[in-house]
């Protein structure tokens, strides 16, 4: 059986939540429809003539990317341009485009994250240059007759429910017991219709961050026994977790500027890369931003970063830079290709998980558009 088109996004936005996008930015799906089978997703950074035509030898219906094809309101749509061109081969070959952007650099496990594993900063001692999205919470409370009380809290943790800081399956749970009327057509677990029951119950309190409040209410739903739940959901003036773009924390040790440079175009497949800074200065605390990351020298000095890893450096603020004691080297923007097999991986094991025979694919085409001469 094969996926819906909305069914492969769904699983798409629990690695890329919409909502830890940053505002007005464009994402989702910008071309096509979603209410139709796929057998086939490619995965691209950029969707180019030469993706599309990848994209119809593959067989794909659905093109997953990192960078939006339409930026801003069209007053109109002309196949004479190129832009109206790749829209139109879009539309003839039935190929829907979705975007993940910032939501993908912002998410626990996306871009930023893999740039930092590439880098070796370990997960435990990076931390976002700018928080950009932070966590809702509910309290989840939820009434389980004894007996299937482990079944439905089991089914809660596992949708990502009862999390608190670094603690997880975290809950509260209380004896009592419920009472209730089966009316007339019920079916009742417990019970019969027309009777008055009380029954030993366990009142299960649990934390449920925004993100997962869908799945997890769904998750406890199908754990749960009764024909009819009882439960409540109730908003917590407590925050939750923090995400945000780009990531900055410690090498296990000190390196030379020029050999971290090394490495950067060895782990992110680049030629070469401009850097800012001596070549022989010892380099520790690392920041690195998917993208044009002008804008986060500030926060990496803020940071305590000795260097920044990012792409679309101007001249001036790589000076403004150099003088503040922050060294940069900028391998261009086209190093968030790694999202292409990481995120075609991640949705072919959530996509066997539920045995669909749907597969997803990363793009070979290079996007690139700089050749160094």
């Amino acid at each position: 059986m094969y996926a819906n088109g909305q069914t492969v996004i769904q699983l798409m936005e629990q690695l890329a939540p919409k909502h830890y996008a940053v505002e007005n930015d464009r994402i989702g799906l910008q071309l096509g429809t979603l209410q139709k089978e796929i057998t086939k997703v490619l995965v691209a950074l950029d969707v180019t003539d030469e993706v599309v035509d990848e994209a119809i030898r593959e067989g794909a219906e659905l093109i997953i990317a990192h960078h939006a094809i339409i930026f801003r309101p069209l007053a109109k749509i002309d196949t004479s341009t190129p832009a109206g061109k790749l829209y139109e081969k879009l539309i003839k070959n039935d190929i829907a485009v979705y975007i993940a952007h910032t939501n993908l650099d912002v998410t626990e496990g996306g871009i930023n994250d893999w740039m930092a594993d590439l880098l070796g900063i370990p997960q435990e001692k990076r931390a976002s240059l700018e928080d950009i999205h932070t966590d809702k919470l509910s309290k989840l409370v939820v009434f389980v007759p004894q007996g299937h009380h482990e079944k439905v809290l089991e089914a809660i943790w596992n949708a990502g429910g009862g999390h608190i800081g670094n603690y997880s399956c975290c809950s509260f749970n209380i004896e009592g017991t419920g009472t209730f009327l089966p009316g007339e057509g019920t079916n009742p677990f417990i019970g019969k219709s027309g009777k008055l029951e009380k029954v030993a119950e366990m009142r299960i309190e649990i934390i449920v961050p925004q993100n997962v409040q869908r799945r997890v209410v769904t998750a406890m739903l199908k754990a749960h026994p009764y024909e009819e739940v009882a439960y409540d959901l109730y908003p917590m003036d407590l925050k939750g977790r923090s995400f945000g773009l780009g990531r900055v924390g410690k090498l296990a040790e000190p390196i030379r500027l020029g050999d971290l440079a090394d490495k950067v175009k060895e782990v992110f497949e680049v030629p070469a890369a401009r850097l800012v800074g001596d070549p022989e200065r010892m380099v520790r605390k690392v920041a690195v931003l998917g993208g044009s990351g002008a804008r986060y020298v500030r926060h990496s000095l803020f940071a305590g970063a000795d260097v920044l890893v990012t792409g679309d450096i101007d001249y001036h603020t790589a000076h403004d830079a150099l003088v503040a004691g922050l060294a940069i080297i900028d391998p261009g923007h086209n190093i968030e290709k790694i999202m292409k097999p990481r995120v075609a991986d991640w949705l072919n094991e959530q996509l066997a998980e539920r045995k669909y025979a749907t597969t997803a694919v990363a793009s070979t085409i290079s996007t690139e558009v700089f050749q160094f001469v």
